[in-house]
């Protein structure tokens, strides 16, 4: 895995404006992933950062950078808690919430619904997603949007920007530790 697609997937998180992002990467031996997974977080843990492997799967890794200090904020939410709580989760702290959608990924193939709330989806895009099995949203982006269509289109091109922009400084030299706020 490369930081350069660390940056590419996840520059609104590096740059703190996103809690978190979800991203995949060819894996042909999980322990030297877990070995660069180390790595990096040994560069970010300082800048409030985690990187976490959700899943191998056929060649493949799902990995999770992440705020843990935001995604806290963002599960004390009224609405993202009456969503774990359906769901099944342990609300009591965020790492419980973490540790409970690594074990769905693993022992399921398909993503969970709630996963949203894990990536600062808004919490009413998650419920419209899941009560409309993904029909009947207004916009799509990053996400389907159920709610907020003009706050979540500011949102995508915030997002875009920022991507751009943490691209452009890695091909100027910066690195990820230097891109991360």
């Amino acid at each position: 895995m490369s930081e350069e697609l660390v940056v590419r997937q996840c520059a609104p998180t590096l740059a703190g404006i996103k809690t978190g992002s979800l991203f995949s990467c060819p894996c042909d031996s999980p322990e030297e992933l877990r070995q660069e997974v180390r790595r990096i977080n040994r560069l970010l843990a300082g800048k409030g950062l985690c990187l976490l492997p959700l899943r191998f799967d056929g060649g493949r890794a799902l990995l999770y950078l992440y705020r843990p200090s935001r995604l806290r904020q963002d599960l004390e939410d009224a609405e993202a808690v009456r969503l774990l709580e359906e769901s099944g989760y342990p609300c009591h702290s965020a790492g419980q919430c973490v540790a409970c959608l690594i074990r769905r990924l693993r022992e399921n193939d398909e993503f969970p619904h709630e996963i949203g709330l894990f990536l600062s989806y808004p919490p009413e895009d998650v419920r419209g997603f899941i009560e409309n099995k993904a029909c009947r949203f207004k916009c799509a982006g990053l996400w389907k949007v159920y709610g907020d269509e003009e706050r979540a289109k500011e949102l995508f091109r915030q997002y875009k920007r920022c991507t751009d922009r943490c691209c452009a400084l890695w091909r100027a030299g910066s690195g990820l530790a230097q891109l991360a706020v």
